[in-house]
């Protein structure tokens, strides 16, 4: 019988392991109990997840990380779906109505004509990205109002998230965690390849005034470095960014969100609080 037992728990596990990046996030979905959908953007399909929260008359809506765009640096994902879904676990969270808002190609959504490496390596953060991004969350609102809409982006979502709210003026307000703020000094500290056809926040205008913004980083992180938010800082001065010395790309920023949400709501005039310029950095394979 302890024999018949082992054999079947290498079976489950053999199984798990086959899973696709997909199915496992689903998975975690399912455990926190948000209801899933899809939303059309402008070209793409967006696989989309909801919780209704304590009743307000704002939505938060999260956007996940860049997931796998590449298996090493000379060969895409076929698939780019994170592995670990960091935005969906700050998203679980956070007490207020929510809705998590899926990228171009992520998810398995059966966007096949449209869905080439390209738009999950360099163009990741391109105009055609972006622009189907506000479209699905438009298409949402029309159905859904809310009197605000504050966009919440983790690490290259918080890029997104960003370049989503300089395109709608209904937005009051972005939250970037571990952003890649300026994509440019990121790739050159990094020496990985340039993210031709993408957008780069620091060299875009600034966000309207009343489009209030917050962005959090770790002290201690080697992928989004502090010279990162430093470079994005210099060329948009009105933006407030808040350094968390302790933490890095990953921790600890799931296990302290509920303890951040509050300066989401803070409205005070933003103050920048610059990290140490820019001394290069460590070099690794594209990301």
């Amino acid at each position: 019988m302890n024999r018949l037992r082992w054999c079947a728990l290498i079976v489950v596990a053999a199984l798990a392991a086959c899973a696709t990046p997909t199915a496992r996030y689903e998975e975690r979905v399912r455990s926190y109990g948000f209801a899933a959908l899809d939303l059309d953007g402008d070209g793409f399909r967006h696989r989309a997840y909801t919780a209704a929260g304590t009743p307000s008359g704002t939505l938060h809506v999260y956007i996940e990380h860049d997931g796998t765009p590449w298996i090493v640096s000379t060969l895409p994902s076929s698939d780019p779906t994170p592995r670990r879904p960091l935005a969906l676990e700050l998203m679980a969270q956070d007490p207020a109505p929510r809705l998590f808002l899926g990228r171009p190609c992520y998810f398995a959504t059966d966007d096949a004509a449209r869905c080439n490496v390209l738009v999950w390596t360099h163009q990741r953060y391109s105009p055609e990205v972006v622009r189907s991004m506000v479209a699905a969350l438009r298409n949402h609102l029309a159905a859904h109002p809310y009197r605000e809409i504050v966009l919440i982006g983790y690490s290259g979502g918080g890029t997104i998230a960003w370049l989503m709210a300089a395109a709608m003026p209904e937005v009051s307000g972005v939250v970037t965690i571990a952003a890649n703020l300026d994509i440019d000094e990121w790739a050159r500290i990094h020496d990985y390849s340039p993210l031709a056809g993408s957008r780069n926040p620091a060299t875009a205008p600034p966000l309207r005034a009343t489009t209030r913004q917050t962005h959090f980083y770790g002290g201690r992180d080697t992928n989004v470095t502090p010279a990162v938010v430093a470079s994005f800082l210099r060329n948009h001065p009105e933006a407030r960014a808040i350094e968390i010395a302790d933490y890095d790309h990953e921790c600890c920023w799931v296990a302290r969100w509920s303890a951040l949400l509050p300066a989401l709501a803070q409205r005070e005039p933003s103050v920048a609080h610059a990290p140490p310029a820019a001394t290069g950095g460590i070099r690794k394979p594209a990301n």
